[in-house]
């Protein structure tokens, strides 16, 4: 009768002890989301300030937009997802007019206003690239425009890049078609943000 007890209490035990442990790898892990959220999830900004524009580009980590479309995921889902995304990378690019004006009127872009919201959603893609660390040279292939309806002061697109090695640092390259003001360098020197 003793060795039966004393096997249930052990069994008990091991039970309650390997649930309490799970707990607290998820509570771990929903810290870590935590901090990133109270921190900041967006790596440094960069700025360039040319011709009274202020061009600001931001790399974005990955985990932030997977929580942001799965918001009841739990911490291991959101690393397997990250890990079939590891190659990409998110830039937020964002335009701002010194005096706040609206920077897709034709006195800044020679363009209709209607052509350059078009510019602005569709074929701003092809004046940016990466180039890695080692010297990989990487197309965007993709864009996300943030149509704002002149509600904020400021232009933001969101640029996606793929099958960018996730230990490399970038460099992005803006060749400013829009706005004519030349070839920017924007120097990401820090890997992006890991959880």
């Amino acid at each position: 009768m003793k060795k039966i007890i004393l096997l249930l209490s052990m069994t008990l035990f091991c039970v309650l002890s390997c649930t309490k442990n799970k707990q607290e790898a998820v509570i771990t892990e929903n810290y870590k989301f935590f901090n990133l959220a109270v921190d900041g999830w967006k790596s440094k900004k960069i700025n360039q300030y040319v011709n009274s524009i202020n061009y600001t580009a931001t790399e974005v980590p990955l985990h932030y937009y997977i929580l942001k479309d799965n918001q009841n995921i739990e911490p291991k889902a959101v690393d397997s997802i990250f890990k079939l995304h590891e190659k990409e990378r998110v830039v937020e690019i964002e335009f701002h007019h010194d005096e706040e004006q609206d920077l897709l009127q034709q006195e800044f872009t020679n363009l209709s206003y209607d052509k350059a919201v078009k510019y602005m959603a569709f074929k701003i893609q092809k004046d940016f690239k990466v180039v890695t660390s080692s010297n990989d040279t990487i197309v965007c292939s993709g864009v996300l425009f943030e149509r704002n309806f002149k509600v904020a002061p400021f232009k933001r697109a969101l640029l996606y890049f793929g099958d960018v090695n996730p230990n490399e640092e970038i460099q992005l390259i803006y060749d400013d078609q829009l706005f004519g003001n030349g070839l920017m360098k924007f120097n990401f020197k820090a890997k992006p943000l890991k959880l």
